[in-house]
């Protein structure tokens, strides 16, 4: 197991081992959570254009621990992420899911883990979190799609004394990918140098009226690129249910002397959701403009109603429809819910030729409600997706989860 620490960690750290006993338990220890999470994952990614299957099995564990805060006008507080991962299943021959590393000779790791260290300080409205930080931001979202998370270092502040607005700014270093221990700069998806980067951003959402929200974020990888976020939610209510407008807009280009090359591409997402009882109805539409492909960090997902199961459609021109469905089956069986999605892309630009591509994606989930089991989830994803350029794949998933309060 690798542990990985910035300095400041170690200085708050110092700090907090400074105080008294008696001033750590005014709130650093009653106000602590601690929570273990189990996800068995099978995955099966079969391949239509005749390459090998990936099929993999395996057994997650992530220990989440979180303190309270110190008392007093500066409060200290110090976070751990442990992560592990046990296959149970794979070889050479289907290995490659993501669920696992995958060493030199073919065959995936028996076992991997890593220790994330996250120290925090509060200073009234304001936080400040250096260490480990799992990023959910429009201009860079870390990956939770497999067995273990993506896990990203860096500083970061967060602030919540105006009224309605919430800021937010931070700089990020490193990352491991969501099926590896090792810490390494952090560049762009597709880039294929030795030359990693830091990643600085910067962001604010505020609340217009009960219903209407809006968010503005930047985010720029030094020397590869540079991003720009707009987007405004609406809620409403229309007829006897309600309409959610959810509007997305990104603007791309390159930033320094741009180690992946020429970066040109502005984004429009939007999607409307009619919730009516227990069903929702969400129609969508993407469009990409410019040269080039929608930029992001490696291994991580995007900001878009169209990062699904397996493709992205964030290709140089493509234009995406988007249809949804979802049911919660609550009235009937408490716990059970249902989504259904399709994607079709067109007009895209892959290496000069034109690009095509769909996507459907059905979700079948239950988390028990009550008994000894409760809170366990079992969750059945089956994706099917078909490219003019990309391998045509049948993607099986089969989840299962439980959460385990500490204290």
């Amino acid at each position: 197991m690798r542990e990985l620490f910035t300095r400041a960690s170690f200085v708050c750290a110092g700090l907090l081992a400074s105080l008294s006993p008696g001033l750590m338990a005014q709130g650093f220890f009653e106000d602590a959570q601690g929570k273990l999470t189990l996800r068995n994952y099978y995955f099966n990614d079969g391949y239509r254009d005749g390459g090998a299957d990936r099929k993999e099995w395996a057994q997650g564990f992530l220990l989440n621990l979180q303190s309270g805060y110190t008392e007093g006008t500066v409060g200290f507080g110090l976070d751990a992420l442990g992560l592990a991962g046990l296959k149970l299943d794979s070889s050479p021959t289907h290995a490659g899911t993501g669920l696992l590393p995958v060493h030199g000779d073919g065959h995936a790791a028996n076992e991997y883990s890593s220790l994330g260290v996250t120290a925090k300080m509060r200073i009234g409205d304001a936080v400040v979190k250096t260490g480990t930080l799992l990023p959910k931001i429009p201009v860079l979202v870390h990956n939770d799609g497999r067995l273990l998370p993506q896990t990203l270092r860096g500083t970061q502040i967060e602030y919540s004394g105006v009224s309605n607005l919430y800021l937010h700014a931070g700089h990020l270093d490193q990352f491991k990918q969501r099926n590896s221990t090792n810490s390494v700069d952090i560049y762009p998806q597709g880039y294929n140098g030795n030359k990693g980067s830091g990643f600085d951003f910067a962001g604010a959402t505020y609340r217009f009226t009960p219903n209407l929200s809006g968010t503005w974020y930047y985010g720029e990888m030094r020397e590869f690129y540079r991003q720009q976020f707009l987007g405004l939610v609406h809620k409403q209510p229309l007829g006897p249910g309600n309409l959610t407008s959810d509007l997305r807009y990104f603007i791309s280009s390159e930033a320094g002397v741009a180690r992946n090359g020429k970066v040109d591409s502005d984004m429009f997402s939007g999607l409307f959701t009619y919730r009516l009882g227990a069903q929702a109805l969400g129609l969508g539409y993407q469009k990409v403009s410019g040269d080039t492909a929608l930029p992001y960090t490696s291994g991580a997902t995007v900001y878009s109603f169209s990062n699904a199961g397996v493709g992205k459609f964030i290709l140089a021109g493509e234009q995406t429809w988007m249809l949804r469905y979802d049911y919660d089956f609550a009235a009937v069986l408490p716990g059970l819910s249902f989504m259904t999605r399709y994607y079709k892309g067109e007009n895209g630009d892959y290496k000069g030729r034109e690009a095509r591509e769909w996507e459907s994606d059905t979700n079948l989930r239950y988390v028990v409600q009550d008994s000894t089991l409760k809170g366990l989830g079992v969750e059945l994803r089956k994706a099917t997706y078909r490219s003019t350029y990309a391998s045509d794949r049948d993607n099986y998933r089969l989840y299962l989860t439980y959460d385990i309060a500490l204290w």
